[in-house]
């Protein structure tokens, strides 16, 4: 799971980078989008992870 939000990530980073270029205006859109949910992922993966221990 935290490998998959690593990934998302990455991913929202580049997207917005790209969108905050000026290259595409709604990749910046979607980088916001996929940022927030990469970060809800990574919260609950970290949660998730403690209850294991």
């Amino acid at each position: 799971m935290i490998r998959w939000t690593v990934i998302l990530l990455i991913v929202a980073i580049v997207a917005a980078l790209f969108g905050f270029g000026g290259i595409a205006a709604s990749a910046a859109g979607l980088a916001k989008i996929v940022f927030y949910i990469t970060i809800v992922l990574f919260l609950i993966s970290l949660i998730a992870g403690r209850r294991r221990i």
